[in-house]
């Protein structure tokens, strides 16, 4: 008999409500319910009728998130690796469940990650550094109405600070073990005549965590990176009733390939044991690398972006606004598999894609009725190639490319029905094309596909009082299907490159959010979620190479999320964060897939002291705990247990002075204090187990921030 733990244990964390409402909290601190836009208009946290994360971006910092890894360890049932193609620079966010840990054309993320509106279509060479933010929002669940399609495990809003808003400037240096090098510049400043403008540029420098045994003249390390970065924004206000910002951003980067191991002696009946290489072939210490070939030691990653941003208040009730931004994304890694000096299997690779978005809304706010509603348009063009490809000493070519035109109209509604009560509503229609072609060594292959579909959600809201609420929701969402990854099939069915069904999600949840007594602000979510048509990337062996198989299966997904915070006397402060899911996916074709890269259980615990000196100066200390469940690195769980995940303990802490005025900080850092080695991913591919490696490590050093 299988047992649901989640709603006991939502049961039972409300039931320990009232005995954690007995602390002693200060009655003296007055909380301040934090601004948000996650419903594409400015809303009080406790006025969102959804499970919701903010992180504030001038604590970043002292909590040791420098991307969004780092936030994956704090926030409940997310979980964000880095794998595609070695690549150090990528980024797969997993939420409630759902996310792609694949990066080739063809896959779309589940989580969509935006930045100040617009959409990162791709997940290598957009690993956004945080610098220069204001604030993290992540939502999660369903978000089909407001954010569209690749938002069916949930969203990460990226927001940046707006010029003109804080006029100076910062510069900031961290040094530190592990070769760390760190240099960021942030100015802000008010010109004449309406324009204000900001300037952000950084150098990020850490040494890697293994060395390529069998290339001396290697020019990295295995898992360093150099990264730069650049951002400038000019926003200019002619009038009150009109603004217009445009942002330009960039990074490139330099990296060693990630870190990774070959388990061949686990699949004994694999070609690559049949060959005669056992694990003893491969490096001893697993963060090095035995690899002969030079070019799959370093990585490389870039991307460029323009957004525009135009917004016209006609009057206090009514708003316009248009987004629109082009982007583009180009990296080279690729993995050596066989971990050995034989050039026997390895996958060099290039990627990039182009994309251009636009969208336009229109706001309303007419006396308890405000809606938002719009159009969007969004089209990528893009490719990888890998050549030469080497599997079991055979050379081949590898290319897959893809087009994606999609259009969508939306609508959201919210009206208060009576004191305390208010109904939200919302609907959009999404149209996707896409035309994908491949060759895998015998010819071109192309096909189209076509997708349609309509998101929806309803929500009540129930203000308690004025500063707790309560809620329930059901929400839509829509991802278009997707033709397969690595399409080796064709090799003995001509038809099967051919893309999936469209993927639905319906959540139903129920949550409360607010502040229930001085000093204490929790939210708490309990949730059931239905996937329909959802592929599972399971890999196999064809042909000549790896074949990628979308095993199309329905997921069910019941989960519970807490978040609170305690403000205690005496400067303490105690931060909590919980969430468990339960996740069941069908049996097809004989198989039972399971979701990847998704624990079971998730929680951060953020204990923090702060205290102000005689002097007007202020000293801080924060120490950051984050436990991820074990876990599966790839949808399937044949053969053994050879692709379970262990679970990690990881900690973080931070002890700093402002000096009077807040004109510089000083700080000391611990990141990973444990050194807690671990993995991103596994993949069974029918011939060994690749093991992916995370490039997290311990590091200790100080940072120092001037404020001018």
């Amino acid at each position: 008999m299988r047992v649901n733990y989640t709603i006991p244990l939502f049961f039972a964390a409300l039931c320990c409500l009232p005995f954690a409402l007995t602390a002693t909290p200060n009655t003296d601190h007055v909380i301040e319910e934090v601004i948000v836009t996650a419903t594409k208009r400015e809303q009080g946290i406790y006025e969102v009728p959804s499970s919701l994360s903010v992180l504030d971006g001038g604590l970043l910092e002292e909590r040791g998130i420098a991307d969004l890894v780092d936030i994956g360890k704090f926030v409940p049932n997310l979980n964000v690796t880095t794998f595609s193609a070695g690549h150090t620079s990528s980024a797969n966010p997993f939420i409630r469940g759902i996310g792609t840990q694949d990066h080739l054309i063809t896959t779309d993320p589940g989580v969509g990650v935006y930045v100040d509106g617009v959409y990162l279509g791709r997940q290598v060479g957009q690993h956004w550094y945080l610098s220069n933010i204001e604030r993290v929002e992540v939502l999660r669940g369903p978000q089909g109405t407001l954010y569209g399609r690749n938002s069916i495990g949930g969203a990460i809003n990226i927001i940046t600070a707006p010029p003109g808003v804080e006029p100076g400037a910062q510069i900031s240096g961290r040094v530190g073990s592990r070769g760390r090098l760190d240099a960021t510049f942030h100015g802000d400043t008010n010109l004449t005549g309406g324009f204000a403008m900001t300037l952000s540029a950084g150098i990020k420098q850490r040494g890697g965590l293994g060395k390529f045994l069998n290339l001396p003249n290697a020019a990295v390390d295995v898992g360093e990176t150099r990264e730069l970065s650049g951002r400038l924004a000019l926003a200019w206000h002619p009038s009150p009733g009109f603004s217009l910002t445009m942002a330009a951003d960039a990074n490139d980067g330099e990296n060693g390939l990630n870190p990774y191991t070959t388990m061949i002696d686990e699949v004994p009946g694999g070609a690559v044991y049949a060959a005669g290489y056992r694990n003893a072939d491969v490096a001893a210490d697993p963060y090095d690398n035995n690899t002969g070939q030079l070019d799959q030691t370093r990585v490389t990653n870039a991307a460029r972006g323009i957004a525009v941003t135009a917004e016209w208040a006609f009057d206090d009730r009514l708003t316009a606004r248009a987004i629109g931004s082009v982007r583009h994304s180009c990296y080279a890694a690729g993995l050596d598999d066989d971990g050995f000096f034989d050039d026997f299997m390895r996958f060099p690779e290039q990627g990039e894609a182009d994309q251009a978005s636009i969208e336009a809304q229109l706001h309303g706010d007419f006396d308890g009725l405000d809606f938002v509603t719009g159009i969007y348009r969004f089209t990528e063009d893009g490719a990888n190639i890998q050549n030469p490809t080497v599997f079991l000493g055979l050379k081949g070519a590898f290319e897959l490319s893809q087009e994606i035109d999609s259009t969508a109209v939306f609508a959201n509604l919210s009206h208060g029905i009576a004191d305390r009560w208010r109904v939200s509503g919302g609907v959009r229609t999404t149209r996707d094309n896409k035309r994908a072609s491949t060759d895998v060594g015998i010819g071109l292959v192309s096909a189209r596909r076509s997708w349609r579909e309509t998101s929806w959600d309803l929500s009540v809201h129930f203000a308690m009082n004025d500063r707790l609420s309560a809620y329930a929701t059901t929400q839509s969402g829509y991802q278009s299907g997707q033709f397969p990854a690595r399409p080796y099939c064709l090799f003995s069915d001509p038809s099967c490159f051919a893309a999936s069904d469209n993927i639905t999600a319906v959540n139903y949840e129920m949550g409360v959010k607010g502040q229930p007594r001085d000093g204490i602000e929790l939210s708490a979510a309990l949730f059931h979620t239905r996937y329909d048509d959802l592929p599972y990337q399971v890999s196999t062996t064809a042909g000549a190479g790896f074949n990628t198989v979308n095993l199309i299966a329905e997921q069910r997904t019941t989960g519970f999320e807490w978040e609170s915070m305690l403000y205690l006397t005496g400067g303490f402060r105690l931060h909590l964060t919980l969430g468990y899911l339960e996740v069941d996916v069908e049996r097809r074709q004989g198989v039972r897939p399971v979701a990847p890269l998704t624990p079971k259980l998730t929680l951060s615990i953020s204990p923090e002291y702060r205290r102000t000196l005689a002097n007007g100066g202020e000293v801080a200390g924060r120490l950051d705990f984050s436990y991820r469940d074990s876990m599966w690195g790839e949808p399937s769980s044949a053969p053994g247990r050879f692709t379970r995940i262990g679970n990690r303990r990881l900690v973080n802490f931070n002890l700093g002075y402002t000096a009077p005025g807040d004109t510089w900080i000083i700080a000391v850092y611990g990141r990973n204090a444990g050194d807690e080695r671990y993995d991103n991913a596994r993949l069974n591919t029918g011939d060994y187990i690749l093991r992916i490696l995370s490039n997290d490590a311990s590091e200790f050093g100080l940072r120092i921030e001037r404020r001018l």
